[in-house]
């Protein structure tokens, strides 16, 4: 396996759900060894306004695994402090197309790992809340297949 990358963007539609699942998880798994942000394509001002701050499922299934979501406020690629990526990894369409569009002008490598949406779900908010696990797990399983398992002191 090659080298981890040392600074990861992931980027969907409204930073909302996905890829602030898949930040929290990188995180989680790889600390500080890999930079890690994430993002969506809308407005972060328009955004706030009209979608609210993070899904409230989202902080409920990422508190199931230890992952405190709770103060994360949605982005977009326009408000990034940094745009010096190694990797972006798109987890819808749109937001693999507006990769595109910054990797020609800058070095970066691309790969898309088509989502779900589980805003979706209608039913119990049981149901509901299956849906955004599933996500949360198969996130999990792609970034370990991506990158690896890290290794720790004494392990």
């Amino acid at each position: 396996m090659a080298s981890p990358p040392g600074a990861v963007l992931f980027a969907c539609n409204l930073n909302r759900v996905r890829s602030p699942m898949a930040e929290g998880l990188m995180r989680r798994l790889f600390g500080a060894r890999i930079f890690v942000d994430s993002c969506g394509l809308h407005a972060r001002r328009r955004l706030l306004i009209d979608q609210g701050a993070i899904d409230p499922f989202v902080v409920a299934a990422m508190d199931e695994v230890g992952i405190d979501l709770a103060s994360h406020r949605p982005k977009s690629f326009d408000d990034l402090e940094d745009s010096s990526f190694d990797m972006v990894i798109s987890l819808t369409p749109e937001a693999h197309h507006r990769a595109i569009e910054l990797s020609r002008y800058r070095a970066v490598d691309l790969e898309y790992w088509p989502t779900q949406d589980p805003t979706l779900v209608t039913g119990s908010r049981e149901m509901v809340l299956d849906a955004y696990r599933a996500v949360r797990d198969g996130l999990e399983e792609r970034i370990l297949a991506r990158f690896g398992h890290t290794r720790t002191f004494g392990g």
